[in-house]
């Protein structure tokens, strides 16, 4: 399955040109978010221990119901990619309309979930006494947010669905800019605490919700009103996206649940390092970007030599970034945790955490940039099983881990390897064998 990797060249030629245009708008969407929940981090872990505790376990349970409407996202930008590759722009209206619809109807769902679940939810995160109550408040109150957010999510597929990338970048970062300014006054000003970083958080995902319903109402395919069809299609779509998303987050969140149960000092360096990886996942992501638009365009003109070239290029710049995002994580393992906390337990946990972070990044990098492609080729079958097989690689040694505690946080981020390292696989044979071509073309 690599060999094909090793035949590729390097040097950039005129698809890659085209790859890094949309890109490096993508890369700076993409970041823009995970660069405020490490500022976040950083300003609740000042509060003390149990405030960032908290905020990993409310983060993490978040990130779950975030993942879980996420595929109104994905969906979305490949099917707008789809039907322009086609030339059908009235059903990319119409699909672009049955996003927004769907995602208003999923926003109030999780917010009613949330607020419900509140308590049982920190609980089975293995959150105790101040953090369990602070994670509560946050989860609360961040439930406001839902609606908005998911909102977002159709507007960032309707826009990248049209090969625009620059204009979520924008509205991320003039949302999050929002965000950090607001969380600074809250928390250190008017001494909200925890409640006041989420209380910027709902002020930026309002923002961003505006931002986007004005950007997609002046685009080139502007939303119309869906028809039935349209809607049970896009919701028949995200059934196995839901799942995959889902079993994704369910590894992410079970490692967090781990770590509660090792102590403190690991929690919150767990935590640390954790906002780390993502913020490396979603920068391989950018990547992701361009090969589900390529891919869903070629598939839309049925254009098989283009859709395949893409995959080939994609990945090969994927794993060259990957490289050299864990070289460098590694290289700064010792350093960053003293951005997040002044306790020198905390630092410790999280550095041994960072240096196996940096170790899975080439594997991630071509896990993310094959999510990408299969997406495009809309595959979601294939997606939805290399996510559940991969727990598969997740729960033995985080089992163990839980009952042999001199494990500590290495068990746990092993545990996170061995899963990347399955889910990668299963992906990367997928792609090499060519069977995602019968889905794709299958029209």
């Amino acid at each position: 399955m690599l060999s094909g990797l090793r035949r590729w060249r390097p040097h950039l030629g005129p698809l890659d040109r085209r790859i890094l245009t949309l890109a490096l708008p993508a890369l700076g969407a993409l970041l823009v978010e995970p660069l405020y929940n490490l500022t976040d981090s950083a300003i609740v872990g000042h509060l003390g221990r149990a405030p960032l505790g908290a905020l990993a376990v409310a983060g993490g349970a978040l990130t779950v119901v975030w993942w879980t409407a996420a595929f109104i996202e994905m969906a979305t930008v490949t099917v707008v990619a789809q039907r322009r590759g086609a030339g059908d722009t009235e059903a990319a209206r119409r699909d672009v309309g049955a996003a927004y619809v769907l995602s208003i109807a999923l926003g109030v769902a999780a917010a009613l979930f949330v607020v419900g679940l509140a308590v049982p939810i920190t609980d089975v995160l293995g959150a105790r006494g101040v953090v369990a109550r602070d994670a509560v408040l946050y989860l609360r109150i961040s439930a406001i947010g839902m609606v908005p957010l998911v909102a977002s999510f159709a507007g960032t597929g309707h826009l990248n669905g049209l090969g625009n990338t620059r204009r979520p970048f924008e509205i991320a970062l003039v949302a999050n800019a929002i965000n950090v300014a607001l969380e600074v006054v809250l928390v250190y000003v008017v001494h909200l605490g925890i409640a006041g970083s989420a209380w910027g958080t709902v002020a930026a995902q309002i923002a961003a919700a505006a931002l986007f319903a004005a950007s997609s109402l002046t685009a080139p395919l502007r939303p119309s009103r869906p028809r039935a069809g349209d809607l049970a299609r896009m919701a028949r779509d995200g059934v196995p996206l839901t799942i995959r998303t889902v079993a994704l987050g369910l590894a992410l969140l079970s490692s967090t649940a781990v770590a509660a149960r090792l102590g403190g000092a690991i929690l919150a360096g767990h935590q640390i390092a954790l906002q780390i990886w993502l913020l490396l996942a979603l920068a391989l992501d950018a990547l992701a970007v361009p090969a589900q638009i390529f891919v869903g365009e070629a598939v839309g003109a049925l254009d098989r030599a283009q859709a395949v070239a893409v995959g080939r290029r994609t990945l090969w710049l994927g794993l060259a970034v990957g490289t050299a995002l864990g070289l460098l994580t590694i290289g700064l393992a010792g350093v960053l945790p003293a951005v997040f906390s002044a306790d020198a337990g905390v630092r410790h946990e999280a550095t041994l955490a960072l240096l196996l972070c940096g170790a899975q990044q080439p594997i991630a990098a071509l896990a993310f940039v094959l999510d990408g492609l299969l997406l495009g080729a809309a595959d979601y079958r294939t997606l939805r099983a290399a996510m559940i097989v991969a727990l598969c690689g997740f729960v033995p040694l985080a089992t163990v881990t839980l009952r042999v505690h001199s494990l500590g946080i290495v068990g746990v981020w092993l545990a996170l390897t061995c899963w990347l390292i399955v889910r990668t696989a299963v992906l990367l044979r997928r792609w090499a064998s060519g069977r995602w071509q019968a889905v794709a073309f299958a029209s």
